[in-house]
Formats: C-alpha cells, sequence, structure tokens
C-alpha cells in the first residue's frame, strides 16, 4: 500500500476532514473520479489495482459502492499475486452468495484451486468460506476436498481446505459427500497438529448429523488424545503455557461425547481411560499462571462431562461430585459457571442425586450470583436436580426468587417452575396453589402454553375441578394478572355449579367477579368471558337478565369479534326452547393425552446453533431414551395424585412360546422321513454383506471357511492373514496385517463390524499401528463371543493411506461352526433324543440344490462337509446308507444346546434334504441355513 500514494493520500484526506459534510464531499468526488477512469477502459493491473482498493476503503467506511464489481472481478484473473489478492478481498466483501455477478469468479477460484502455488489456493479458500452459495459451493466442494486429502498439499492449505469445507456444511449439508467421510477420518492422524484441529473441527459438525457414517472417528479420537496427553506426542509450537493444545484436547474429548460407551472394545475403553486419568491427575495442581489454569481447567471440565457421559465407575463418580462442590464455590465466575454446566449434565446422567444434594444451599444461592450467566446455569441445575423429596423447598424458594428476579430469565423461571409443580406434585391442593401463585407473581412473564395447561390439567382431573374453581374465584376478587382471569373464565364456565352452593361463590358472585374484570382485560380475554358467560346461561337460569344484559351491550362492539360473538350468544340465549342451548354449552371433555406443552417449549428454548448436546437440562428421566427428549412426552397429573407422570410407558407383555410337542413313538425310518427330493427347491440364499465387499474377497474366506490360520487377502500393496483358536463359545482371532510396498503406510484403521450377527459379541484387545514402514508387519487381536445363533460373519474394514486412500471390506470366516463340539451317541441314544426334542420350532427342514466347483457332490464330499461344519459322523444309524447323521454341540455364553443332523443326498439330482433338531429354539434354523449357503453356492469342494 506504501507504493499506491494516491491511496495513502486518500486516506489521510479522509481522516482529516472535521466535519460529516467534508468527509462525503472528498468521497463523492473521489467516486467521480474513478467511474470515469473505468470507463476510459485504458487501465493497466495496477490503476485498477489501487482504484478497487481506494473502493474497499470506501465501502467500509459505510458508505454505498454499486460500480467497480466487474473491476474487481477481473483482478482475480491477473497473474501478479498482489492484484489477485485485491481482486479477492474485493470480491469477498462486494458479492454476495446471490450476487449476479458471482458465476463469473467460479471458474477463476477453480483455477487458482487447481494451481500449484500454495498461495493461491488458499486465496481462492477464502473466496469460497466467506461468499460461497449453493451454487459456488457444488461447483467447488470436490477442488476444495482434493486439496484437503491430497498428499502434496502443505499443512496450511490443509487446514483452510477443512475449514472451508467447514463452512460450506453449515451452510448446506448435502455439499459434502458421504463417500469422503472415511477420508477426512484418516486425515485426523495427520502429523501437523494445526492440520488435526482443523479436521476434528469439520468431523465434530459432521459427527453431530452422520454418526454412523464417521463412527470410525471414535477410534481415532482416542488414540489421538492419548498421543497428546499420555505419550506427550506433541510439538513444543503446541505447548500453550505447558499445557499441550488444550484446543485438540476439548475438541476430541467432547468428540468422544457423541458416541455412546462401547461395551465391544475394552481396548480403546482402555485409552480413553488413561487419557483420563492423566487429565485428573495433571489438575491435581493449581498453577499460579492465569492462562495455564484457565487452559487446565477447559480440559478438566470437558473430561469431567466425557466421564459423565461413560458412567462407568461409581466411586469415580462421587469423587467428581465432591469436586464441583468446590468448583460452584470458586471466586473466578468462570469456574462457577463449568461447574454448574457439569453438575446439571451430572444430574442428567446420574443414577441418584444425593450427592448433588449435599450442595443444595450452594446451588439456590447461585441464583444470586453477580453474573447472570452463573444465575442461568444456576437455574437449570436446580431443575435438574429436583425430585418427590425436594421439590417443596425447591419450588418454594423459586418462587421467592422470581419477585427479583432478572426480567431475562423469567418467562425461562416460569417455565420451569410450571413443570416441576406439575411433574412432581403430590397433592391436588399443593399442585393448584403453587400454580397459581406462580401465575400472579410471574405477571407478564407467563407464555400462553404456561396457562393453557392449568387448564388441561383441570379439565382432565376431577380432583381438581371444585378446588381450583374456588380458589380462582377468590383471585378474581382481588386485582389479579390477565392470564388468572383467562383460567379463571374457563374453569367457572365448565366447573362453576360445583361451588354454586357454597358461601361466597353464588352464581351472581361469579358473574360480578368476571363481569368487574371485563373492563381491564384485552379483547381476546372478553372473548373468553363471553363464553363462560352464555355456558352461565345454561348454568344458572336465575342470573339469565344480567347475562343477556351483557351480550347485548357487546353486541354493538367496535371489535368485530365481540360483536359477532355477544350477537350469537345472544341469539342462542333467547331461543324458545333451550333445547340447542344445551347442547352447544354441554360439559368439553377431557383432553386427549399428548405431550407437554411446557416441555416442548422449554425444549425449543433450549435448543441453540452451537454443537448439539448429548443430553437434555432435566434428570436422569429426561435422558434416558433421546426419543423421549424429542417427543418431550407427557408429564399430566395422575388421576389419583399419587405422582406425576412423564410420559410413561406401557410394556407389551411378551408370549411365552408354547412348549414342544413330542413326536409319537414309531420306527426309526418313520421318525428320519423327510421331504420328497423331487420337490421344487427355493433359490439359494446370497450372502447378505457380499454387496459392500472388496473384488476377490471370497478367495480367502473359501480358504478359511473351516482353516484355522492361513492368508485372508492379498493385493500388491498389502497381505492379511489370520490365525485363530476356539473354545467353547470363546474365539481369539488374531489380524496380521504386512505391508509388501517399497514405501511406509500411514492412519492404518480397522474397523470390526458384527451389526449384522447380534449375538456374536466381539470385542478388541489391541489395535494394529497406525504406521507400518516397508516390509513391515502390525497385528491386531480380536475376541468374539457367541451369545446365540447367527447366521451371518462379521466384517472388517481395513484402510490405510499410501499416497490416495486404500480401504478393504473383507468378511471373516467366523460362523456357528466354530463353536461347535462333536459329540458321539449310539443310535439307541440319538433315535431316543430325536423323538424327545420332535418338531415345531426345534426342527428345521429344507430341500436344496447343490453345486461344486470341480469335483462334484460325492459321499466322501458330502461326508468331509459334515464334519467340517463341526458334526460327528454316526455310521450306521440310518436305514440309509448314503444318508448322513450327525451330532454336536453348540457352545455359548449362558450354556449348551444339543443339535442332531440328517442329510438325505441325491447325487444323481445334485440335490440335499437336511433335517436338524437341537434343543432351543432357533438354533435348528441357524444351523441349516449356514449349511444350505455353503453346500447350494459351490465353494466347499476345492477347499476340501
Amino acid at each position: 500500500m506504501s507504493s499506491m500514494r494516491g491511496l495513502v493520500q486518500f486516506i489521510a484526506d479522509l481522516r482529516n476532514a472535521r466535519a460529516r459534510e467534508l468527509e462525503e464531499k472528498r468521497v463523492n468526488k473521489e467516486l467521480a473520479n474513478i467511474r470515469q477512469k473505468f470507463k476510459s477502459g485504458s487501465l493497466n493491473g495496477y490503476q485498477k489495482k489501487k482504484y478497487v482498493c481506494k473502493l474497499l476503503y470506501v465501502y467500509i467506511q459505510g458508505y454505498d459502492v454499486d460500480f467497480g464489481h466487474l473491476e474487481a472481478v477481473n483482478l482475480i484473473s491477473s497473474p501478479k499475486y498482489s492484484e489477485k489478492q485485491i481482486g479477492y478481498l474485493a470480491v469477498t466483501l462486494f458479492l454476495h452468495e446471490q450476487h449476479e455477478l458471482l458465476h463469473l469468479v467460479v471458474n477463476s477460484i477453480r483455477k487458482d484451486l487447481l494451481d500449484h502455488n500454495e498461495l493461491n489456493n488458499c486465496l481462492a479458500l477464502h473466496a469460497v468460506a466467506n461468499v460461497g452459495g449453493r451454487e459456488m459451493g457444488e461447483a467447488l466442494s470436490d477442488d476444495v476436498h482434493r486439496l484437503l486429502i491430497s498428499p502434496t498439499s502443505k499443512a496450511f492449505v490443509k487446514k483452510k481446505a477443512a475449514l472451508t469445507l467447514l463452512r460450506l456444511y453449515r451452510k448446506y449439508p448435502g455439499i459434502v459427500q458421504n463417500e469422503w467421510a472415511e477420508r477426512i477420518i484418516s486425515i485426523m492422524d495427520d502429523p501437523d497438529m494445526g492440520v488435526t484441529l482443523s479436521v476434528t473441527s469439520l468431523v465434530m459438525a459432521l459427527v453431530q448429523d452422520k454418526p454412523e457414517e464417521y463412527r470410525g472417528s471414535y477410534v481415532k479420537a482416542a488414540q489421538r488424545l492419548k498421543r497428546i496427553v499420555v505419550d506427550n506426542d506433541i510439538a513444543p509450537d503446541y505447548l500453550y503455557y505447558r499445557v499441550p493444545c488444550p484446543w485438540i484436547q476439548v475438541k476430541l474429548l467432547r468428540l468422544l461425547q457423541y458416541y455412546p460407551p462401547s461395551a465391544e472394545d475394552s481396548h480403546v475403553r482402555e485409552i480413553i481411560r488413561d487419557s483420563l486419568q492423566q487429565i485428573m491427575h495433571a489438575a491435581m495442581d493449581t498453577p499460579k499462571n492465569v492462562q495455564q489454569n484457565n487452559a487446565q481447567n477447559a480440559i478438566l471440565f470437558e473430561a469431567i462431562n466425557l466421564l459423565i457421559h461413560l458412567d462407568t465407575e461409581h466411586s469415580l463418580m462421587l469423587q467428581i461430585s465432591s469436586r464441583l462442590g468446590k468448583y460452584i464455590q470458586s471466586r473466578e465466575t468462570n469456574v462457577r459457571y463449568l461447574g454448574l454446566e457439569a453438575m446439571t449434565h451430572f444430574a442428567a446422567r446420574a443414577e441418584t442425586l444425593d450427592p448433588i444434594k449435599k450442595h443444595q444451599n450452594i446451588i439456590l444461592g447461585s441464583l444470586r450470583d453477580r453474573d447472570i450467566s452463573v444465575r442461568r446455569k444456576g437455574l437449570d441445575l436446580i431443575y435438574s436436580m429436583c425430585d418427590t423429596t425436594n421439590a417443596g423447598p425447591i419450588v418454594n424458594e423459586l418462587l421467592r426468587y422470581l419477585q427479583t428476579a432478572d426480567y431475562a430469565i423469567r418467562e425461562e423461571m416460569v417455565l420451569k417452575v410450571a413443570i416441576l409443580t406439575e411433574k412432581y406434585a403430590t397433592d391436588a391442593q399443593w399442585y393448584i396453589d403453587m400454580t397459581l401463585k406462580l401465575l400472579s407473581l410471574a405477571g407478564d412473564h407467563v407464555n400462553d402454553e404456561v396457562w393453557q395447561r392449568v387448564i388441561q390439567i383441570v379439565t382432565n382431573n376431577e380432583e381438581l375441578q371444585a378446588y381450583a374453581a374456588h380458589t380462582l374465584l377468590n383471585y378474581l376478587k382481588t386485582d389479579c394478572h390477565e392470564s388468572l382471569v383467562k383460567i379463571g373464565c374457563y374453569v367457572l364456565g365448565e366447573f362453576g355449579h360445583l361451588i354454586a352452593d357454597n358461601q361466597g361463590s353464588s352464581p351472581i358472585e361469579q358473574f360480578l367477579a368476571l363481569q368487574a374484570k371485563m373492563i381491564t382485560s384485552t379483547d381476546n380475554t372478553r372473548a373468553m368471558i363471553l363464553s363462560s358467560f352464555v355456558k352461565f346461561v345454561n348454568l344458572f337460569p336465575e342470573i339469565k337478565p344480567q347475562l343477556l344484559h351483557i351480550f347485548k351491550l357487546y353486541s354493538h362492539s367496535p371489535d368485530s369479534e365481540l360483536q359477532q360473538r355477544a350477537f350469537e350468544y345472544l341469539s342462542l340465549a333467547t331461543l324458545p326452547t333451550d333445547d340447542l342451548l344445551r347442547t352447544v354449552c354441554d360439559e368439553m371433555p377431557p383432553f386427549s393425552e399428548r405431550a407437554s406443552i411446557l416441555l416442548s417449549r422449554l425444549h425449543q428454548r433450549t435448543a441453540g446453533t452451537t454443537d448439539k448436546k448429548t443430553w437434555v437440562v432435566g434428570g436422569k428421566d429426561a435422558n434416558t431414551d433421546q426419543k423421549e427428549i424429542l417427543m418431550a412426552q407427557n408429564t399430566g397429573l395422575k388421576r389419583s395424585f399419587t405422582t406425576i407422570v412423564n410420559g410413561t410407558k406401557t410394556g407389551t407383555n411378551g408370549t411365552v412360546p408354547a412348549p414342544a410337542t413330542a413326536a409319537s413313538p414309531s420306527s426309526a425310518s418313520g421318525d428320519l422321513a423327510g421331504l420328497n427330493l423331487s420337490a421344487p427347491s427355493a433359490p439359494p440364499p446370497n450372502l447378505a454383506s457380499a454387496a459392500h465387499l472388496t473384488p476377490d474377497w471370497e478367495i480367502g474366506y473359501n480358504r478359511l471357511y473351516f482353516a484355522d490360520e492361513g492368508v485372508l487377502f492379498e493385493d500388491a500393496q498389502i497381505q492379511v492373514g489370520l490365525r485363530s483358536e476356539y473354545r467353547a463359545h470363546m474365539g481369539v482371532v488374531k489380524i496380521y496385517i504386512s505391508n509388501k510396498a517399497s514405501f511406509p503406510i500411514g492412519s492404518l484403521t480397522t474397523t470390526v463390524d458384527n451389526r449384522s450377527a447380534p449375538n456374536l459379541k466381539a470385542d478388541t484387545k489391541n489395535l494394529p499401528d497406525p504406521s507400518v514402514p516397508a516390509a513391515g508387519q502390525t497385528h491386531q487381536t480380536l475376541f468374539f463371543a457367541a451369545n446365540g445363533p447367527f447366521t451371518e460373519a462379521p466384517t472388517i474394514r481395513i484402510s490405510y493411506l499410501a499416497g490416495a486412500l486404500q480401504a478393504y471390506t473383507l468378511q471373516l470366516p467366523i460362523l456357528m461352526h466354530r463353536y461347535m463340539e462333536p459329540s458321539a451317541l449310539s443310535a439307541e441314544e440319538f433315535f431316543k433324543r430325536w423323538r424327545q426334542i420332535g418338531g415345531g420350532p426345534l426342527e428345521s427342514q429344507s430341500t436344496f440344490s447343490a453345486v461344486a466347483k470341480a469335483k462334484g457332490i460325492s459321499e466322501s464330499f458330502t461326508r468331509k462337509s459334515v464334519e467340517g461344519f463341526g458334526w460327528r459322523v454316526l455310521d450306521g444309524v440310518d436305514p440309509n446308507p448314503k444318508n448322513i447323521v450327525g451330532c454336536a454341540v453348540y457352545q455359548f455364553s449362558t450354556g449348551k444346546t444339543g443339535c442332531l443332523l440328517r442329510l438325505e443326498p441325491n447325487y444323481d439330482k445334485k440335490m440335499y434334504r437336511i433335517t436338524i433338531r437341537a434343543t432351543q429354539e432357533v438354533v435348528p434354523q441357524a444351523l441349516a441355513k449356514q449349511i444350505e449357503q455353503r453346500l447350494s453356492q459351490g465353494s466347499l469342494a476345492d477347499d476340501l
């Protein structure tokens, strides 16, 4: 800028202007000069840059600049960096995402994104992030993603690319494609901490909306946190007052909270536990340096939130409660605020609120803190820690504080007091007294939902109606708020007859109390009072003249609604008969049970635009099920008033399985009679997960289907070996990953997916090294426990960076036959147990075609197949020597079940008929399905 003397002089002139008029005169003169220069069309790049700079300065001073935009756009295409820089600056300031000139710069921006000059890349990324609308984002998001994942991109380019994608995603989520998930997650292993920080910010935003696609980030976050906290693997540049990069620690701790604690990954749990212990240990010493203390506190409170989320150790939770009790008494405002927020989270997850109730007086005192943010957090905590034992004192304290509370939080306080009063009321009179007192104290800070909810509850509960009518009439006789008038006119119109015989509650006294409120009420309230009066015509004929007088008076009201309503009521009340009047004024039916409008309102108020929380303000019952949170289930009063139910769910009773019917005694051949082999067979089932598996995965899978060790997969870059051992219901599987390339691979990640086999529990005992040198090897140990029958094999996803992302999805040869133990039986014992088991749900029969790859099916092939599936072949049992009879025991975590098999081959037609009986339901069907899948697909002959 120092070389542009005209610009320097122009800025000096504006600063030296003594009056606004002089400044405007100088600006208008300069704008006229620039407009003339641009019209001449003979400017070089330097001159365009100078004049655009002047326009920018005028613009940021608050003046409208309606020309020069095209010249600024042209500067983007300049080969000189200084001119390109000013062009991009002007575009980001002058243009918005709907601007008509924006489409002219898309190609120029794409060219700079594809450029090998990192500075040009950064200028283009800035423009996309600051201006990019949907059209620009969709056109350029692929190029931004390419810069992020490119191994040749510099670290500062990757950082900007990640933040640009984050900005685009927050505007238009569809711009970030699901196929990018695995590649984006892998960058969390980047050696540059700045890149990791930026990518983690992007992943955090994506995880909140797409947890399933980004579930691999959970392990990455746990590993990276351990490397920073425990291993101290961090560059000195990222030490902030001796604290290792507190920003990334906080983000990683928060990211881990977006996934439920993994019950199937003990190694990851151990990694997280080590990191948390180190963080808690480091927080024992309070540093004197303020910045260091703030950084440690930020990490500590996020670690506490993660511990609460994990909720694994009761003793540790008690320690957290004790420590938080000290924090909420701290002299520092920020510490008190964070302590109250963490304790609110604790109240949302804790099984018991007793540790929090020890600090009840201190928490109530936070309502009078000098900082309003602390007062808000104190209110959230009080709301969350309330239950039937302390509801009375807490509600009374909140009502006392309501009279002096800040206007900024009164509305929220009224909502929460109304919910607590309804939720924990055990007495009808207490509920009415507290709610009406709340409405009288709150004044104009009462939402419509509050008084409408009171009407709903009174209408739905007969025990409340008479007392509510009596209490509201007393309020109406005084100077009360309009919200009480609305409730009073509705309740008296519906239930005023219940107290008409009481002293001081006669029909004329009810009429006079409501009539007096019509003078000061709004038109909406007057309309409600008129509706009550037409109910009085039906209920109290003795005051009909007074009521008709009111209708005649308001039939000339200037308000059209009041006029029409009064005229219709007058006509209705003066009909020759009362039949229509009685029909129209019949008592209102109870309201349908639905979600509490108060809870819905509260959740709308607490829903923010920041990171999503994994919990909501409220006790454990409000956080038990996310569906209950979103639906804000009903908190209506029970008619007996023994408790307030919060969306009580009625469970369905499971049906008890019918006992298996025993087969009638008969001959052996009759017991083993099967289906007609000429019957049409069903088409062979396909492997469920084959669609997403890596090409040629089945070669190693078939090779290891019965074997305990061997090569599962191999290509030019890696080799995946497998070694396994099974005892009873447990299996240990070791996966060996060898790098065959002449260069190292990085960000190696493995993910086991057993969701298709819910009865197969997987547990990871260690994770492979993320980096594998050339010709190196790493391994992973997996435990698989059978908890019941299953028919689908688990898969493992292996991904790594070798220039680009390489990923493989392989199926592990782990099915029920791994947990089968051969068992011997004599022919007599076999038939005895066969008859005892019987048919029905304990039997499975099917007929299917068999296809063998090379040798065709034979007696030897059939026998080896049955033995391979874990059965003991019993010779001489079946009358037909070609048939195969087998016996085995399937072992799972809660016991074992005996299994019997009969396989009838038809070698001419290449068909099988299989019959399996077992002492437990589902097991025969699962075993038969597995055998049918393998034999019908013909993938065993060569392997056997």
